[in-house]
């Protein structure tokens, strides 16, 4: 049984539809176990507010935040993966379907960056990167929305042969800059290596890690603590109100490469925004964040 568009189209709007409404659990427990070591008490009252918010939503069936963000898709594509269907059409039109359809309604966040107009759709909307997966026998997608707060502090340097301590410096760097108006305790993102445009998508993906979920390089573990005690340590607190949890997590991934080393660092705010279906042959569709 081939995979059809309609499949591809109801995950598609489902699954925009979905981040909008529920932040995830591991980001939730994230925020609880902040709450139990967290020093500032308008920090606590701040951790509180937010997860009686995530509760909220999800309760009522309503957004976690207005600000919803432009489309963004990761497609895994199985090697073994039966397509009977447009693909890239088909998400184009479930997104289509879903600005037509979807209570409440969106607001206009997709700008053309040339004349600064607002609207629904606009060149390369929604947003999709493609991989590919040997031995599967479904397509796996994953949306995560890119607003302001998740968007607009991430960064990217290129180096030559850097030292660990360069590049931790440059990431703490990033986080000093952007403070606290990426709506913290945020999920930092970092990609090290490869090439330019493979970095940063390195460094997106890591924002999508579970939380507490430990790296499985000894290297980058490591550095993934350091540079989680030392962002915290700065004091921006969630939202800005001061303490201990301005990061849940710095996440960490990396690629060889040549001598010139990008180094990418990206953001989940709070919400972390993020939810994934697996699209099988037979027709199931398995849902998760």
């Amino acid at each position: 049984m081939p995979i059809t568009d309609e499949m591809i189209q109801t995950a598609t709007r489902e699954l925009y539809s979905r981040s909008l409404r529920k932040v995830p659990e591991d980001a939730k427990e994230g925020l609880r176990a902040a709450m139990r070591t967290e020093s500032n008490e308008l920090a606590r009252r701040t951790l509180d507010l937010q997860l009686k918010s995530a509760e909220l939503a999800e309760r009522k069936d309503r957004f976690v935040c207005s600000d919803s963000g432009v489309p963004t898709y990761f497609v895994k594509i199985g090697s073994k993966v039966e397509l009977g269907c447009d693909l890239k059409a088909s998400i184009r039109r479930g997104y289509e379907e879903l600005v037509d359809t979807i209570e409440p309604p969106l607001l206009k966040h997709v700008t053309n960056p040339l004349t600064q107009e607002r609207g629904y759709h606009g060149k390369d909307m929604p947003i999709v990167s493609y991989d590919f997966e040997s031995g599967a026998d479904y397509i796996e997608m994953v949306c995560s929305p890119k607003a302001l707060g998740s968007g607009r502090w991430a960064a990217l340097e290129l180096f030559t042969f850097p030292s660990l301590e360069q590049i931790e410096t440059y990431v703490l760097d990033v986080a000093i800059k952007a403070g606290a108006q990426h709506c913290p305790p945020v999920v930092m993102g970092v990609g090290i290596g490869g090439s330019f445009d493979h970095c940063a998508s390195l460094a997106k993906k890591q924002t999508l890690r579970p939380i507490g979920q430990v790296n499985p390089e000894p290297i980058l573990a490591q550095m993934e603590e350091r540079l989680k005690s030392a962002v915290n340590a700065l004091g921006f607190g969630p939202m800005g109100t001061g303490g201990d949890t301005t990061v849940l997590g710095v996440h960490i991934d990396y690629s060889s490469g040549h001598g010139f080393t990008p180094v990418a660092v990206c953001f989940n705010c709070w919400i972390n925004r993020r939810t994934s279906v697996k699209i099988w042959n037979d027709g199931r569709m398995e849902w998760g964040e």
